[in-house]
């Protein structure tokens, strides 16, 4: 099968921004760069000229920083533009210091090899085009270079020579500084790619296991009925058997748990589709997590840390939280009773702009190659790998984050969510 090689662009907004820093630098050198010549060596260069042409570049260079600062995204055009003018002000410049035979000439390279790293052929073509013109025209059309005083400076070939490694130091400098800044925020944004790449397979595999659930809930729905039904019937029957009888009636509770399971799960799939999230105050959302992880793990001993002033804080609790919430502690209770202990702990804490949910346990910990949210991916044998997973998707849906931590005992989670998304005004409950 021919593999497909996609090449990414750096983009407009990263050149733009790696240009503007390079004007400056350009016109901090070509400023003094002028003024040595002019007073040290005492050549007869056009100085009126040159410092326009300088200030005119000051000019653009403070509209460019301006433009950086707007919303509006910078296109591709307009990129092109900025480095249109910046190689215009160069040929000017060139023209009245001798033209092609300056050995700053060789600047004209410094726009092609940016926008090669960063903007796509046809706008490498356009520039390309326009440094050769600007070559082509200081070829035969320029001021040349006057000659120094005799006997107060280098000869014109020591002169030029002098002036070609000056200019190899500036071509080496600005070309490994700049590239690699560009490659810097290339790499950056690969590594974003990658990253929505992940998440975006990951909701694919939630969403595959959320449509084998609901279809699971459909067809378990029946099944149950029909125990619901038969059950008390065969305790009616064997009514004088007390063993029996008792095992029945545990059996009649597994079928309600389970028939009460699958109505949790129908609610909560409406509540999702329609994006309500209930406002509550933070001990009462927390409360009621733990009542409903209590049900699920009855053994568990569970440590609660909630200061007054951090339980009166009312959010925007959205289905889904309470949920990872729950997964969370389910995986600490599993944690503890591999190492032989029940011990779970619950810490609520204010991080600044942030809500933090920490639940440790006293399990055997993390290993450094353990992929703690991959979909699939469970440490316990009878691990089906989704609840880590899901309470990571949760905490990205909500702009959050998911952190994992050995700790002095075991293993803590950290659940991090931003306030400015949760967070309500008192207010706003009754």
């Amino acid at each position: 099968m021919p593999q497909h090689i996609v090449v990414r662009r750096i983009g407009p907004h990263a050149l733009t921004r790696a240009l503007a820093w390079l004007r400056l630098c350009a016109i901090a050198g070509q400023s003094a760069a002028v003024l040595v010549c002019a007073w040290w060596m005492n050549l007869q260069i056009p100085l009126l000229p040159l410092l326009l042409g300088i200030g005119v570049l000051a000019v653009f260079a403070v509209f460019a920083a301006w433009r950086l600062t707007q919303p509006q995204p910078l296109r591709e055009w307009e990129a092109v533009g900025h480095i249109a003018f910046d190689t215009l002000v160069l040929g000017y410049l060139l023209y009245f210091t001798g033209g092609a035979s300056n050995p700053f000439i060789t600047l004209l390279l410094v726009p092609i090899a940016l926008t090669a790293a960063a903007l796509p052929g046809r706008a490498v073509l356009a520039v390309a085009a326009l440094a050769g013109v600007a070559y082509l025209v200081l070829l035969y059309s320029h001021v040349p270079l006057p000659l120094p005083p005799h006997g107060s400076a280098p000869g014109r070939f020591s002169l030029h020579v002098a002036g070609m490694g000056v200019n190899f130091v500036i071509m080496a400098l600005l070309l490994s500084f700049f590239i690699s800044r560009l490659a810097r925020v290339l790499r950056e944004q690969q590594k974003e790619v990658q990253r929505v790449r992940e998440r975006a397979l990951r909701g694919e595999g939630i969403l595959a296991i959320a449509t084998q659930a609901a279809g699971a809930a459909h067809e378990l729905n029946t099944p149950l009925s029909t125990m619901r039904t038969l059950l008390p019937e065969l305790r009616r029957e064997h009514a004088g058997d007390p063993l029996l009888d008792e095992d029945l009636a545990l059996l009649e509770d597994q079928v309600d748990r389970c028939r009460t399971i699958l109505r949790e799960m129908i609610a909560f799939g409406k509540a999702q589709l329609s994006q309500d999230s209930a406002r509550l105050r933070v001990d009462t959302f927390i409360h009621g997590c733990l009542e409903r992880f209590q049900l699920l793990r009855p053994e568990a001993e569970l440590t609660l840390t909630l200061d007054d002033t951090l339980a009166a804080l009312v959010l925007r609790t959205p289905p889904g939280l309470r949920h990872a919430l729950i997964n969370l502690l389910n995986n600490a209770a599993d944690a503890s009773a591999a190492n032989g202990s029940n011990a779970v702990s619950l810490r609520i804490t204010r991080d600044d702009r942030w809500l933090q949910l920490s639940v440790s346990d006293r399990g055997p910990g993390f290993d450094a190659s353990d992929e703690l949210t991959e979909l699939g991916y469970s440490r316990k044998q009878s691990g089906l790998g989704i609840g880590l997973a899901l309470a990571e998707a949760t905490a990205e849906r909500l702009n959050g984050e998911l952190v994992a931590r050995n700790v002095e005992h075991g293993a803590e989670m950290t659940l991090r969510l931003p306030l400015a998304v949760l967070a309500e005004p008192a207010e706003a409950v009754p």
